[in-house]
């Protein structure tokens, strides 16, 4: 029963930060960037657009979108996507229909437009990280980019980058004023980083390795409950002189505490020690790209003996 208890634990952590991020995005949209009428990227400029047109609430026409692109796309991306961009939008429309009136009755809003939009870019972008660093989904671009790179060679981060560029860049068509274009170019950048840093920094691999008598129960429920491979190594304890299984295994930087939690339920003097690692290549991590290999090629090609040709 330790382990559904452990899984029943990590669901609810990972519901409770998707809502901090989706409750920081809602400020730094509703705070800082809808208050100036600056348009963003994603669904929610696409909402802001229609907002100072028609004076219908952000959140309505946010939630309308997105269920619409989800009725269009449910077959494509999966229903596992579509069921986290359900809850992510239903809350985060839920949190922007709150926080919009309340910024509207107490503003916070600075009066440098470019300071507001920073701020809110900021919020806006460790948010998102936050959501999607625990399996969680915002909705919006999200969709357009999963179904278009679903049938073209083109990533899912150029594909919303692309969208993103296309909405901003509307917003001089409706109101002519360039500034607006501008900060929207300035939101989009900072919201960029911040989203990247966020996520980066929980997408770093550590390496850990672990002596343990009970080393085949921790390495069953490691690959049970994170599905990550452990390998199993003979050696020699040169203290006691006697043989003993060594456990290593690579994960990511926000599951070693679970895996901390998980060999402390089941051996408390287990030996551990952890390094951090640049960089995994293979299945469960970061796929190799293309561009490293051409690299290689050429520094091969480069290295490659020349032969003159006879004048």
């Amino acid at each position: 029963m330790l382990i559904p208890k452990i899984n029943v634990w990590h669901l609810a952590k990972d519901c409770t930060m998707i809502l901090l991020g989706l409750v920081l995005y809602s400020v730094g949209f509703c705070g800082f960037i809808l208050p100036k009428g600056v348009i963003m990227g994603g669904l929610a400029g696409v909402a802001s657009l229609i907002y100072f047109q028609t004076s219908i609430p952000v959140a309505i026409s946010f939630y309308a979108l997105n269920i619409a692109l989800l009725a269009i796309a449910c077959r494509v991306v999966g229903w596992q996507f579509v069921l986290k961009t359900i809850f992510g939008a239903t809350f985060l429309s839920v949190f922007i229909g709150i926080a919009q009136p309340f910024f509207e009755a107490y503003p916070i809003a600075l009066p440098e437009t470019f300071l507001d939009c920073i701020i809110g870019a900021v919020l806006c972008g460790t948010g998102v990280g936050i959501a999607f660093t625990h399996n969680g989904s915002t909705g919006g671009t999200d969709i357009v980019a999963a179904m278009v790179s679903k049938y073209r060679q083109i990533s899912v981060g150029r594909m919303i980058l692309y969208v993103d560029l296309i909405i901003i860049s509307s917003s001089y068509i409706m109101y002519q004023d360039l500034d607006r274009v501008i900060y929207g170019y300035v939101v989009l950048v900072f919201q960029s980083f911040m989203t990247d840093q966020v996520i980066n920094n929980n997408r770093q691999a550590v390496q850990f390795t672990i002596f343990s008598k009970k080393w085949d129960e921790i390495a069953t429920a490691v690959n049970r409950e994170l599905h990550r491979g452990c390998t199993i190594i003979d050696g020699t304890g040169w203290y006691t002189r006697r043989e003993v299984k060594m456990l290593i295994i690579f994960c990511r930087k926000n599951e070693a505490l679970y895996i901390y939690r998980l060999i402390k339920a089941l051996d408390v003097h287990a030996f551990i020690s952890q390094a951090n690692v640049n960089t995994i290549y293979g299945e469960g991590f970061d796929e190799m790209k293309v561009k490293a290999r051409r690299r290689l090629d050429k520094d091969h090609a480069d290295d490659a003996p020349r032969t003159q040709s006879p004048e």
